[in-house]
């Protein structure tokens, strides 16, 4: 079964421009592209994130911490799978590298990750309803992971 190429290019713009926002150091509009009852697993690092409100105010909370610390953080993804769902809805499947670098360092490929989410359009493109991260390397695996 493929994915309509017009679907998965759309897919493929919302995550280039939800993660550019993150990586740019803008974590509250990052966190609008979640619904307001989104989860956020990631159980190699984070307890579950539940709400909008909640996972702003992680991504908040992390970008200040970057940037106290003059990190650069990038995200790069690749590899990624779109499963069109009855209601409208898409499933994800994506690998992503996050990098950092120190101020005047070298970059460090801090995590190899597989990101899967839930989207849910809202009229102009995409919110996430669920994200699942599980890191390469880690006994730890979410729920939905196969």
């Amino acid at each position: 079964m493929f994915t309509p190429a017009d679907l998965h290019l759309r897919v493929q713009q919302f995550y280039h421009r939800q993660m550019g926002l993150l990586d740019d150091g803008l974590p509250e509009r990052w966190a609008d592209t979640f619904t307001e009852d989104a989860a956020f697993l990631e159980p190699h690092r984070l307890e579950p994130l539940r709400g909008r409100a909640t996972i702003r105010a992680s991504a908040r909370a992390r970008a200040d911490r970057l940037a106290a610390q003059r990190v650069h953080f990038r995200h790069w993804l690749n590899m990624l799978d779109v499963r069109e769902q009855e209601d409208g809805s898409v499933r994800t499947r994506v690998y992503a590298l996050a990098m950092r670098t120190e101020e005047g360092g070298s970059l460090d490929v801090f995590a190899s990750v597989v990101c899967r989410d839930h989207l849910r359009p809202d009229g102009t493109g995409w919110l996430v309803r669920l994200r699942e991260i599980d890191h390469d390397g880690s006994d730890l695996r979410t729920a939905g992971a196969r």
